[in-house]
Parts: C-alpha cells; structure tokens; sequence
C-alpha cells in the first residue's frame, strides 16, 4: 500500500471523525465539556504501552508534557464548543487553516525561524482562504427555503467563529510544545505523558456540580446504548486515524503527508454537502449552492497554502 493511499484513508477517517464529532456535541452528549471530558480520560488507555515505552523524563520534561497535555484538553473542549455553535465545514476549516499560520508566527517570534517565499506566501493563501470562510453569509437561502418548505431544512447554528480561533491557538501552541518536547523524548513516552496532563486538566471539571451532572449523564444506564457506542467509534475512528496519518508518514514523505491535509477539508465539505441534503438534521450547515461554492474555493486556497508552507 503506498503511502498516497494511506494519507488519504487517513484524512477521510478524521473528515468523518470531525463530522460525527459535530453530531455528539449537538444532539448526544450534554455539552462539550463533558465530550471534552470523555475524550481525555479515554486518552490514559494509552497507559496500556507504559510498560514497553514509557520513560521518566525528569522532573521539568515531566511538567512541561502535564502542561502541554492540558493545552491540548483546552484545544479540543473549544473545538467541541465552536462545532457545537456553528457549522461544521466553517469551523473545521477554520481550526485546520489558523493552526498552521499560529504556529508559523510563534516559531518566528519565539525560536527565531526562518521562512521562504513561498511559505509566507503560503500565510496569505490560508489567511485567504479563512477570511472568505469567515463571512459566508449565515441566512437561508432561496434554494434552503425551498428545502425548508419541502421539510428538508437543515437545522442552522451561529456563532463559534471566536472560539474556533482559541482552538487554533491552543492546538499551535500544544504542536510547538509537542515539537520541543520530542527533542529531549522518546515519540510514544512524550505522547503517553502529554494524555495524562490533559486527563488532570479535565478532571477539574468535576468541581463544578452541574459539570458532574452532565459528565455522570453520559455513563447513565438510561441513556442510550447507540450513543455510548457512538462516542467510542468517534474515539477509536480518531486513534485510527492518527495512526494510519503517521504510518503515510513513516512510507512516505512528511512534507508530502502534512500537504495532504487539504484533502480532509475537501472531504468534509462533500459529506456535509450531501448531510444537508439527505439527513438535513444532522448538521447544521447553511445550504446553498453559493455558499458550497465559496466554501470548495476557500477550502482549495486554504490546500494551497498548506502545500506552500510545507515546502
């Protein structure tokens, strides 16, 4: 198999990862702290490889891996929330568009890099792309009225724009942290302790009642058995991808891989399309044929100025 077709094996299983993801946080799950919460505790499973490749870092490796671990649970519970208010193509591109460029300028600022042409060049092509993203206008069309009247509307949603944009943050700064912390660690040691600051990090949701309430729903034998399920197929979809994303890696090129990315954008974008039409309850996306048109030519600028950075 070669490594083309395993990145983009890799990139679907995550677009569909990200959809079903948008779908617990709307209709399944009590809020995204509680799927936040959920995610990061099934993270400590990973403990299972402790006995093969864990390693004492020492004392500040292991704080700065707690730490990171916790920026890491930040960057996912605002993922969850931003996909809980808004609609999903829009803010998944979003994330996956300013992480990139977020990166780029902490790396400049903090570790004095240096970038080509073509990279920054890339920095204007994704901020492109996001700008166009960010003003996709939110009211129905004729075409989702038409819809609408025929009882195929989607179910619309606002807001999250901010809230995408911490995400990104957070998810540049936990790649950075990540990227120093692999310099003085094994891979799969830094990873294991970096679930467990994110699993500490979550457990102080607990302090609050209502949060308790919320995450003990989820476990509750009256809750369905179709939803436990989908939360753990989200959650093993997602440790799936991953790994099929970093063995396209170890077969191929990394640059070539990370350029790849573009191609999950496009994926959501055709699922959510056909979600608005088929299964318009679902997703709250905004359905127009101007809106799609908008959102494969930002998605395409956003793909070109990954492919830019990456080289």
């Amino acid at each position: 198999m070669s490594w083309l077709s395993v990145g983009l094996t890799a990139y679907l299983i995550l677009a569909i990862v990200n959809l079903l993801d948008k779908f617990l946080v709307d209709r399944v799950l009590p809020s995204s702290k509680s799927y936040a919460f959920v995610a990061c505790i099934l993270g400590l499973s990973l403990f299972v490889l402790a006995p093969w490749f864990l390693v004492w870092p020492g004392w500040i490796l292991f704080a700065f891996n707690l730490l990171n671990g916790a920026i890491f649970a930040i960057a996912l519970w605002s993922l969850y929330e931003a996909l809980r208010r808004g609609e999903a193509a829009r803010i998944l591109v979003l994330v996956g568009g300013l992480t990139p460029v977020f990166s780029l300028i902490f790396s400049l600022l903090f570790f004095k890099e240096q970038f080509s042409r073509g990279q920054w060049s890339g920095i204007l092509a994704i901020l492109i792309g996001v700008f166009i993203i960010a003003f996709l206008p939110q009211h129905r069309s004729y075409l989702s009225r038409v819809l609408r009247k025929l009882k195929f509307s989607p179910s619309f949603g606002s807001g999250g724009m901010v809230i995408a944009v911490v995400s990104a943050l957070a998810y540049s700064l936990y790649f950075l942290g990540t990227k120093q912390s692999y310099i003085g660690q094994p891979f799969l040691s830094a990873f294991i302790w970096t679930r467990l600051g994110a699993a500490i990090f979550v457990l102080l949701f607990l302090i609050k009642t209502d949060n308790r309430k919320e995450i003990r729903s989820i476990f509750s034998p009256t809750r369905s058995s179709k939803n436990k399920f989908l939360v753990l197929l989200s959650q093993s979809l997602g440790s799936l991808g991953f790994i099929l994303q970093n063995y396209a890696i170890f077969l191929g090129s990394v640059v070539l891989v990370n350029a790849l990315q573009g191609t999950q954008y496009a994926f959501i974008l055709i699922l959510s399309t056909i979600l608005a039409v088929l299964a318009p309850k679902l997703l709250k996306e905004t359905f127009s044929w101007n809106i799609m048109l908008r959102k494969g030519v930002a998605i395409f600028i956003i793909a070109l100025g990954l492919y830019l950075i990456a080289f």
